[in-house]
């Protein structure tokens, strides 16, 4: 970790709860709300995967109104919920860490950036809404290069952006398959393992695992 000149972080289960829109209309859905989103983001990760490998691309927003749609008939939910859960979708909850974290990351004076598969309104949005947008220097959307990660060319936006190594670059996220994809390509990946869960088998180990974004400080 010496070196680092950016703290790139991945946006959708790592600084902010893709949980938090259904948490918010449990007393509507029931006991089966955090099943259904758990459904909803696997589902919605699938698609974007899947239509990378087509080259079909549609942007995230499309993709997240796609895999609510099969989750809500899958999970028996009422029609008139959709245009609630979409919504909450756009405002989700950071982390509770999240805020005071990247505060003191900044004032260390080091590049911070969002690196993330959501629109540029979906990102802007997200971050206006939680009162974090004076903190991130670039919110890099994979828009920008219309395939979604893993594909390298999502990790080389940041390196092309602040002309720097791939190795000065510290990369953040909960996904493991992102993770993954962060180190083949040459960046310093920290896993946030959030949910004490199993790293896949694809090739790249991290050498920092931490159970939430406080850890960071001291790795840093």
């Amino acid at each position: 970790m010496k070196n680092i000149k950016a703290i790139i972080f991945d946006a959708y289960g790592t600084l902010f709860d893709v949980n938090s829109a259904a948490e918010k209309c449990k007393d509507k859905i029931g006991d089966k709300w955090e099943g259904f989103a758990n459904y909803w983001r696997t589902t919605q990760l699938e698609y974007t995967w899947l239509r990378s490998l087509m080259k079909r691309h549609k942007d995230f927003w499309q993709v997240t109104e796609d895999s609510l749609d099969k989750s809500m008939k899958a999970y028996k939910i009422d029609s008139s919920m959709r245009n609630e859960l979409l919504d909450l979708y756009k405002i989700l909850s950071p982390f509770e860490e999240v805020p005071e974290v990247l505060k003191l990351l900044k004032e260390k004076n080091f590049k911070l950036a969002i690196l993330s598969n959501g629109t540029p309104a979906l990102l802007n949005q997200l971050v206006k809404s939680n009162n974090l947008d004076n903190l991130f220097d670039d919110l890099f959307s994979i828009e920008e290069v219309g395939i979604y990660k893993p594909d390298s060319k999502v990790y080389d936006m940041p390196v092309n952006k602040y002309n720097i190594e791939k190795n000065e670059v510290t990369f953040l996220s909960a996904n493991t398959w992102d993770v993954s994809g962060g180190g083949n390509f040459g960046f310093n990946s920290v896993w946030v393992n959030r949910n004490n869960n199993i790293f896949d088998n694809l090739d790249y180990k991290p050498q920092n695992e931490i159970e939430n974004l406080k850890k960071l400080i001291d790795i840093i």
